[in-house]
């Protein structure tokens, strides 16, 4: 049995990765192979998809339209939860656990709820089609996911740090950047990940509250669609791409998202 074990782990692991090998295949297909058979690698390779992306402005601008309301996002979402964070690890209020419920229960609403208002409340204010719209958004549901990450990594910090700095003379900012902030570097890198997730790969927002300066490339990959059908080997193409800034902030990020499933509340 013990021998079947690595067998079971190698079959599991390529099983796993087959949809994105599949994926991979599918990008240096044309449409018309796809669609003319079953064949585990291309018969005539291409890179035409590709190719297209890379010279299409339309195209190209949808990744880093994406890349810039993601990145935003991620920063916003990490320096409000910081502070609010804190409070829920440090100090007992009025109401703090029901708060803190509630905070939890943006992540659980679907996008859907909220697409109406904020299509509505960004158009009266002038932000619709901005990158700053999406980021904004898509803090409804990741600044209660980066409290509740942080608050977890805040109260494993001994609340005698905080005191021992004060005793020495420490002023909060600095206490807080200097010697808070270092302690707790894995799970702002576990809050960052998620964040950026989550925002990576949420659609129906992010569609609804742009249409040409800030689309996203979720919406360009919609224009493949054409009375012959969809472009499958564009499509194909474009989703491999999509997977290329998710991965390397795992890469990035990977011995931090460790220490969360470890310590934190991931």
């Amino acid at each position: 049995m013990k021998a079947l074990r690595p067998i079971a782990v190698i079959l599991y692991i390529l099983f796993l990765m087959l949809p994105i090998y599949w994926l991979v295949v599918m990008s240096f297909k044309t449409t018309n192979e796809i669609l003319g058979g079953f064949s585990p690698w291309p018969q005539r390779w291409t890179v035409a998809s590709y190719r297209t992306i890379f010279t299409d402005p339309t195209w190209y601008w949808g990744y880093f339209n994406s890349l810039i309301y993601v990145s935003m996002n991620t920063v916003i979402s990490v320096l409000a939860a910081l502070p609010a964070a804190y409070a829920f690890s440090r100090y007992r209020f009025l109401g703090d656990k029901h708060l803190f419920f509630w905070l939890l229960t943006n992540r659980m609403a679907p996008a859907a709820v909220f697409a109406l208002p904020f299509f509505q409340l960004y158009s009266a204010v002038g932000l619709f089609d901005t990158h700053i719209a999406v980021a904004l958004a898509h803090c409804l549901f990741n600044i209660p996911l980066a409290v509740w990450i942080l608050e977890g990594f805040m109260s494993g910090v001994p609340k005698e740090l905080d005191e021992t700095a004060y005793v020495d003379g420490y002023s909060f900012p600095r206490f807080f950047a200097t010697i808070f902030i270092p302690n707790i570097k894995a799970g702002i890198g576990v809050a960052a990940f998620f964040c950026f997730m989550f925002s990576w790969v949420e659609m129906l927002l992010s569609k609804t509250l742009t249409a040409v300066v800030a689309k996203p490339i979720a919406a360009v990959m919609t224009r493949t669609a054409s009375t012959s059908g969809y472009e499958l080997g564009l499509l194909a193409a474009a989703g491999v791409l999509t997977i290329i800034p998710g991965a390397f902030v795992i890469w990035f990020v990977r011995n931090y998202i460790a220490k969360g499933f470890a310590l934190g509340r991931v």
